[in-house]
């Protein structure tokens, strides 16, 4: 890497809150524009597949892939990105090179190997996921989790892509290559929909996926980075790398099963349950992308900077200020899609296969999974700063903690409002976790000295 690779592009003399500020709002603005051709492939899903079968077996065939790309790549990340900005501070660049190499040459080969894996099992796990799927409806899963399998090894490049990008404080561009993947599933739909069925939709996600792996790919070669795989040993950087990634994947394994452990209990209520939580989903989703999905992004490089420099103080206030403003931004906005969330549904999916009938189910999934919004966002700035802290044996803890409550809350929900009480126990586990992480970052500043660094 030449020295304008993966350096830092915002001006030194800009505060770490204005840096975060700024390089939010590019992956705000990207994120947005991202997230409405998501909506519209959404819109496209609905009016073809409505809560069909093909659809419940498509969301569960896609759940656990896209749960291993968070596990291995995402988790991955939080873990890389403290060390990688350390190491390119203190030893240079080429040192950095090194360490990129060595992390993608790890990276590819648990991707590979996980998804021979699944491969392999998905006979034996598929009933389970699928529980209260007929015979048919199992082995249309299976084999559209055959057609997907391609997508953990794309779509784990392309977040460890994105992460060493974002590293450099590149963010927008980063931000809209997530565009590729909604745009080949909507033209896959609309041009062999007719011909594929549902296997469309399959294909079009692996291919966007291959796009956007290929664009970050040429972002980053731009930037002289060098992506031919090369093995430098296990040296001291990568063993810490390794270090923090036992307990990070520990944590994501249990806070991410949120979303595995609900599409799994909601195949065993009615048919079109699994679709039903999926599209309310999808509109928190847009949301969450917009906040949380750019804040976590931004501030991870940036407190990892001021974590180098112990200037608790500035991470201090910029903990108190962010969680301040997500509170005044989300609170009515969060309280204006409960009130909402019928008439919301209605306008974005009721056309087509999608029916009256099911606005009314998915409307009042919406209303409770809305819930969760602030505390989500909130929770995300947290993690981010307990990653900057390599203290990711905290977020194990917690996330075992939330996810016995996930699955006590379902169980009890569920039995009063259906797949509407499985969203409800999201937003209280997303509540709980939200003040797990805060009491547990309270409780580090106190035992700290006096502030050290400088001051913003």
């Amino acid at each position: 890497m030449n020295p304008t690779s993966l350096q830092p592009q915002a001006p030194a003399s800009l505060s770490s809150g204005r840096k975060i500020l700024n390089a939010a709002a590019s992956v705000a603005v990207c994120s947005a524009i991202a997230g409405l051709v998501s909506t519209a492939k959404e819109l496209v899903v609905a009016r073809w597949f409505g809560r069909s079968d093909a659809l419940d077996a498509f969301l569960i065939a896609y759940l656990l892939p896209s749960f291993l790309v968070n596990l291995v790549a995402g988790s991955f990340n939080s873990a890389v990105i403290p060390t990688f900005i350390q190491v390119r501070e203190r030893e240079g660049d080429e040192a950095a090179q090194r360490l990129f190499s060595g992390v993608m040459v790890i990276s590819l080969g648990m991707l590979v190997g996980v998804s021979i894996l699944v491969g392999l099992l998905a006979p034996y796990f598929l009933p389970l996921l699928g529980s209260g799927f007929s015979p048919a409806k199992l082995m249309l899963t299976r084999r559209l989790l055959y057609a997907l399998l391609p997508f953990i090894v794309l779509s784990g490049l392309a977040v460890n892509w994105i992460g060493f990008l974002n590293a450099g404080e590149h963010f927008g561009l980063p931000a809209l290559s997530a565009i590729m993947t909604p745009l080949s599933a909507m033209t896959f739909i609309l041009l062999l929909g007719r011909q594929w069925g549902i296997f469309a939709l399959a294909a079009g996600t692996v291919a966007g996926v291959a796009l956007q792996g290929a664009l970050l790919a040429w972002m980053l070669r731009k930037r002289d980075v060098q992506l031919a795989l090369r093995w430098y040993g296990l040296n001291p950087d990568l063993r810490q790398v390794i270090g923090q990634y036992a307990p990070m994947i520990a944590g994501v394994l249990l806070m991410g099963s949120t979303e595995l452990v609900d599409q799994t209990m909601a195949a065993m209520l009615a048919p079109g349950s699994v679709a039903a939580l999926n599209y309310a989903r999808k509109v928190v989703t847009v949301f969450i992308v917009v906040g949380a999905t750019p804040l976590g992004t931004a501030a991870l490089p940036y407190f990892s900077q001021m974590v180098a420099r112990h200037d608790w103080d500035g991470c201090r206030r910029i903990l108190k200020s962010y969680v301040r403003s997500i509170a005044l931004v989300t609170i009515p906005l969060t309280l204006a899609m409960v009130f909402l969330s019928h008439p919301l549904i209605r306008i974005l999916f009721q056309r087509g296969a999608f029916t009256a009938a099911d606005t009314k189910v998915v409307g009042r999934v919406l209303a409770f999974l809305a819930l969760q919004i602030p505390f989500y966002l909130a929770a995300q700035l947290g993690v981010r700063f307990i990653s900057a802290l390599k203290k990711n044996s905290v977020l194990t803890v917690i996330s075992a903690v939330n996810m016995v409550l996930n699955v006590v809350f379902n169980l009890i929900l569920m039995r009063y409002w259906g797949v509407a009480g499985i969203a409800l126990s999201t937003s209280f586990v997303y509540m709980v976790a939200c003040g797990l992480i805060y009491a547990s970052i309270a409780r580090w500043f106190k035992t700290q000295p006096a502030m050290e660094g400088a001051s913003e």
